[in-house]
């Protein structure tokens, strides 16, 4: 199903949830609403299942106005991230609950629970109590339930937020592996950037009932849209830069000891940029060249060490993969940086 949104705004008196938001998801799409707290992506999320309505703005389905339709009556269906599950009820209980609320027949309810159940990789379980089953399972069931009413569109309400991060990742596989399989068009809600850049076809970020930027993970990892979207997704390293010898759309910018020319949006006015500098784009180097930094402060991260480096009068972080005979630096060691010219990306706010 194709899902255009239209100039949705939700007021809660005075405070603007979503303000004047337009979106189009494709069919079969899986589209991430990533932001902090308070951005709106939640509301955005209920107003499209019909569980708030909307005070401005249109919303279709396939090209059919359905701004005014109840939840029932859109086919969508939301996996929580409480899960939702009656604790009274055994797996297969509240799996078929929404089927009976259909009124299918028992054949058919039996049908859609082995194939789902065998879908979602819980055949086995079908007798079991909500209370006897672990975290990953019960997300299992409530992905379970949500399938097996057949709906038009998927819902997810940030369903992976109470698990651990190794049941987190294998979920969020085993939720895209589903999804692509059934080629049903979901919108799913999420704090967590990882999240969203593993999982999403899509990704709109949100701040302040906004959208800041709506691309696909690599775009707007590499290429965000402002510093909002620079600092949210990923670690950034924002360098204010002075343009120097600026004619036309070209300008000369000193960054960390280098001299670039660099193109300029022919409409940009100001007399300094932000240039973007992934942690990962910076290296430490062993000969005399690039620029001296100082070591401040250091993170093991497992798999990388991560540094805040002083060099320039500029605070950089530089992340370094932490192999077995790497020998790692401490606070107060200087070191030689240099980085991957191809790395720069100019923002202009």
């Amino acid at each position: 199903m194709e899902i255009v949104l239209e100039n949705i705004t939700k007021k809660y008196r005075d405070v603007v949830a979503v303000d004047g938001v337009s979106l189009e998801l494709k069919q079969g799409e899986l589209i991430a609403l990533l932001g902090p707290s308070g951005c709106g992506k939640t509301t955005l999320l209920r107003v499209i299942a019909g569980l708030i309505s909307q005070d401005i703005g249109k919303i279709y389905f396939d090209g059919k106005d359905i701004s005014k339709w109840s939840a029932q009556k859109r086919n969508s269906t939301m996996v929580f991230q409480n899960y939702a599950l009656f604790p009274h009820l055994s797996v297969e209980e509240n799996i078929a609950y929404g089927l009976k609320v259909r009124k299918l027949s028992k054949s058919q309810i039996t049908s859609r629970i082995k194939a789902v159940l065998r879908r979602v990789e819980l055949e086995g379980y079908e007798k079991r109590y909500i209370q006897e089953l672990s975290g990953g399972q019960k997300q299992r069931v409530a992905l379970a339930r949500a399938l097996v009413v057949e709906p038009n569109i998927l819902l997810f309400d940030e369903p992976l937020s109470n698990l651990d991060e190794k049941l987190r990742v294998s979920m969020r596989q085993e939720i895209k592996k589903i999804q692509r399989e059934i080629g049903i068009t979901s919108v799913y809600v999420t704090h967590d950037q990882g999240e969203a850049l593993a999982i999403a076809d899509r990704i709109v970020v949100m701040n302040k009932g906004k959208i800041q930027q709506i691309a696909e993970p690599d775009e707007l990892y590499y290429r965000p849209a402002n510093s909002f979207v620079a600092n949210f997704v990923g670690k950034a390293n924002l360098i204010d830069c002075i343009l120097e010898r600026r004619k036309n759309n070209k300008a000369v910018i000193n960054l960390l000891g280098k001299i670039f020319e660099i193109d300029i949006a022919n409409d940009f006015k100001g007399d300094r940029i932000t240039v973007l500098l992934r942690p990962e784009e910076i290296k430490i180097i062993d000969s005399n060249t690039g620029v001296i930094a100082l070591v401040k402060w250091k993170e093991n991260l497992g798999i990388i060490n991560r540094y805040k480096l002083e060099a320039l009068g500029h605070k950089i972080l530089v992340d370094v993969l932490n192999s077995r005979n790497y020998k790692s630096l401490e606070p107060g060691d200087t070191v030689n940086i240099d980085f991957n010219d191809e790395g720069i990306y100019v923002l202009y706010d």
